[in-house]
């Protein structure tokens, strides 16, 4: 399978790493102006517009640089018919950037996925949110590293911290938007069926965390239920979990199996 990826920081590298020589090509597509890295891996080409990534024509594209790279490139490549996995999805707590995004899919057939990046639980809030109204409350908890660099550091000394302490409390889409390199999870939840103007969120930072912790509640008629992970970091980056490059890989390698030509005998008892 030929990947697109946009994005070559450490999400990038983790899910190259992640397929070694499984994939056997991979055409990522840089910020303009950015060099491309000195790297190994033989499948690899960096491209610097988006222009350059269709033409290359890829099987499907991974994001996985963050929302400013969603709200430039999803529309346009959703509208060219390729599939697309978004990984940034608090980018989508900008109405206008989700609307475009679904408009192009809907016009072209592209499938737009979204995957569960650190969470699990999705599947039974949507089927919550299709038979009513649900109501969400969610608690991400991180050390203060993985906040560090953040609006975090204008609301709190996360340097001095020896207790826990809630930094944010709010809806999910202002912590998405305030939040862009931690709060993905909130996305999805959202988009899921919480709403992002509805569910409501707290972000901590906790000194004596050792990994991401995702706490949330829903309540509906039907279904009353909790779900708690605790997620390690991604290698080199604190504020992403390493279940959220597994859960990208997966949607890649099951995009690639719908790929695979049938086997012969599959073949024959279709026309049986």
């Amino acid at each position: 399978m030929h990947l697109g990826l946009i994005g070559y920081g450490s999400m990038g590298r983790a899910l190259v790493a992640h397929f070694g020589a499984d994939l056997n090509h991979i055409t990522v597509l840089l910020r303009a102006g950015t060099p491309p890295p000195d790297t190994p891996h033989p499948a690899l080409t960096f491209v610097s517009s988006c222009d350059a990534l269709l033409g290359a024509k890829p099987d499907l594209v991974a994001e996985v640089a963050g929302h400013a790279a969603v709200a430039a490139h999803a529309e346009v490549i959703l509208s060219h018919g390729t599939d697309l996995i978004v990984a940034s999805l608090g980018a989508f707590a900008d109405p206008a950037v989700h609307i475009r995004a679904l408009a192009a899919a809907r016009g072209s057939g592209a499938a737009l996925i979204l995957p569960s990046g650190a969470i699990g639980g999705l599947d039974l809030l949507r089927v919550l949110a299709a038979s009513g109204d649900v109501d969400v409350t969610y608690e991400g908890i991180k050390p203060p590293a993985a906040w560090k660099g953040t609006d975090a550091d204008t609301r709190v000394n996360l340097d001095a911290l020896t207790a826990p302490r809630v930094f944010f409390t709010g809806t999910g889409r202002a912590a998405a938007l305030q939040f862009p390199k931690n709060a993905n999870v909130v996305a999805a939840l959202a988009l899921a069926g919480a709403g992002f103007d509805t569910m409501q969120v707290d972000l901590i930072a906790d000194p004596a965390a050792r990994t991401n912790t995702h706490s949330y509640r829903v309540r509906s008629a039907v279904c009353d239920f909790r779900m708690k992970i605790d997620n390690a970091a991604s290698a080199g980056n604190a504020r992403t979990s390493h279940t959220t490059v597994l859960s990208i890989a997966q949607e890649i390698v099951a995009h690639a199996a719908h790929l695979k030509p049938p086997h012969p005998q599959a073949r024959k008892a279709s026309h049986d």
